[in-house]
């Protein structure tokens, strides 16, 4: 009986040692006394709205220093427009810090979504996007195989004016369209030999009549290409004259 009352004893006397800890962690008591004060934010920031990392950090912060789940200001802040990706640390005696790195856009993603510059797709949303952004398109799962080809184009098509478009469609055809609106077909095979093989000609065959211009190029041939011409723009200066 004696043991008893002593495991009893003890075990009571573990809980009023145990509680008062437990009640501050958990955000019962405490949360004045030892309140997060200061939300420190860091990283180069150009979209992120702080008023929006505010409120997304306060339902947590309001738990106090020793209470705020980490965790769950990440799972916030994650979802607040712009946010790629973000640390959480706290620091004594009241401060709560966000390392954040703002998603900075590469690209158009199909009709609804934005590629981020470090191959992340986020939603589009009613985001305000920078103009001129290309559009690339295909299965997620081949976002690099797009990407290098974009990257690919703009580098050998770069006195084109660039690249405007890149997509592979669901029977993993390959199309693209210049920034001056000249649509090439690459088809299913070997797009990017088909495109090395055809960047230096283009120059070529502009050069044998200005007064053309390449509409559409069908690459999918072994020995050659399918042209179909149109009438090349007439740029006029400023005086009146056309050029």
């Amino acid at each position: 009986m004696n043991a008893a009352l002593r495991l009893l004893g003890w075990l009571l006397a573990v809980t009023l040692v145990a509680l008062p800890v437990v009640a501050v962690v958990e955000g019962w008591i405490g949360a004045e006394r030892w309140p997060l004060r200061t939300l420190r934010v860091q990283g180069e920031l150009k979209r992120v709205d702080r008023a929006q990392l505010q409120a997304a950090v306060l339902p947590q912060a309001k738990r106090g220093f020793f209470a705020v789940n980490l965790s769950g200001v990440q799972n916030a802040v994650e979802h607040v427009a712009w946010v790629e990706q973000v640390e959480v640390r706290k620091h004594w005696p009241d401060i709560l810090e966000l390392q954040i790195r703002e998603y900075r856009p590469f690209a158009r993603w199909g009709e609804h979504q934005v590629l981020s510059e470090h191959g992340h797709l986020f939603p589009a949303g009613k985001l305000k996007l920078p103009e001129g952004l290309p559009l690339l398109g295909g299965p997620e799962t081949r976002v690099q195989e797009v990407v290098a080809l974009y990257n690919q184009a703009q580098d050998q098509l770069a006195k084109f004016g660039g690249v405007q478009r890149v997509m592979i469609d669901k029977r993993g055809s390959w199309s693209m369209t210049l920034r001056d609106g000249t649509e090439l077909v690459l088809g299913r095979d070997d797009p990017d030999e088909r495109l090395a093989r055809f960047a230096p000609m283009l120059a070529q065959l502009l050069a044998q009549d200005t007064s053309r211009r390449v509409l559409r190029a069908d690459l999918r041939y072994t020995n050659g290409f399918a042209l179909t011409w149109g009438k090349a723009e007439v740029q006029t200066n400023t005086n009146g004259s056309s050029t």
